[in-house]
């Protein structure tokens, strides 16, 4: 049995930025005594306290906060879809997360056609490790996120976004690398845990009975490149990415095996896609490739 609806979310929203229920009644158009009564009946049915009552004053307890932050996204998610029902424009705010390679190299073209499109809908895009950006999305942080194999999908909706070219790099003049026995003793330089492209580097690695000897963690891939060209180890990277990068030709590309090589990103998100996450699927390759396959 659902113990809240949106008209008590507003209500205690109301109050909380009113800062007291009396502003809160006027905002509201209704008496005090009203807004307190049904404050008490949401804390009952929900079991915790909302508000710390000190003398006239009311601060938010630790579930108070925690539900406020509910209660703006499932308000403004219930503003945006009324809007669109009553506009037929898509419009508000898509919080979307992705991998920085994706970020970087990928989704400009895309993002660009969707704001010429969608000029009503504001993009917040995160960037992250496949692993970080699966418990924002777990979070109700973004809406959807592009990831990258391997993954858990779960209950998740997925949709095929763009393959990558995975490619070895290691410091110019160095030998050319077949193996990956070839990397015994050298160090990694990769993203934090959680990012897949560093998970196939390690399973590579584990095929041909080698262990990483370091791990030097980068927070971008212009460090990691940067790194890698002084001499610091070796690192797996997108080749767009690379190709994009300052130091592109001070580093030495090594083909990975036909089974690592190629690395697919998906879009993932879960329950119904909202109107401005459906109008971004549509301007997926894989969208425009399925959409040629049906003609």
């Amino acid at each position: 049995m659902r113990m809240m609806d949106l008209d008590d979310l507003h209500i205690f929203r109301s109050v909380v930025r009113e800062g007291g229920v009396t502003r809160a009644a006027n905002l509201l158009h209704r008496v005090p005594s009203n807004v307190t009564t049904r404050i008490k009946q949401f804390e009952e049915r929900l079991g915790v306290a909302l508000f710390r009552r000190q003398g006239r004053s009311l601060t938010l307890t630790e579930a108070g906060r925690t539900l406020l932050g509910h209660a703006e996204k499932l308000l403004q998610m219930a503003d945006i879809a009324e809007q669109e029902m009553r506009s037929g424009v898509v419009r508000g705010v898509l919080r979307l997360g992705s991998l920085e390679s994706a970020a970087g190299a990928r989704l400009p073209p895309i993002l660009s056609a969707f704001h010429a499109r969608h000029p009503n809908v504001t993009i917040e895009l995160q960037t992250g490790t496949t692993r970080a950006l699966l418990r924002q999305l777990d979070r109700f942080e973004v809406e959807a996120a592009f990831v990258s194999e391997p993954f858990e999908k779960g209950s998740l909706s997925a949709l095929p976004a763009f393959d990558e070219e995975l490619v070895l790099i290691t410091a110019r003049g160095g030998p050319t690398i077949r193996e990956a026995i070839a990397l015994r003793g050298q160090t990694l330089v990769a993203f934090p845990h959680g990012c897949s492209y560093r998970q196939r580097l390690i399973e590579w690695l584990a095929e041909g009975g080698v262990s990483p000897d370091r791990v030097l963690e980068m927070s971008s891939y212009h460090a990691i490149v940067a790194c890698v060209a002084a001499g610091t180890g070796a690192a797996i990277v997108p080749a767009e990415v690379l190709d994009q990068a300052v130091l592109s030709t001070a580093v030495k590309r090594h083909p990975l095996p036909p089974h690592l090589r190629v690395n697919r990103t998906h879009l993932v998100w879960s329950g119904d896609a909202g109107a401005s996450l459906q109008a971004l699927m549509g301007l997926l390759p894989s969208a425009a490739a399925s959409q040629e396959a049906i003609g």
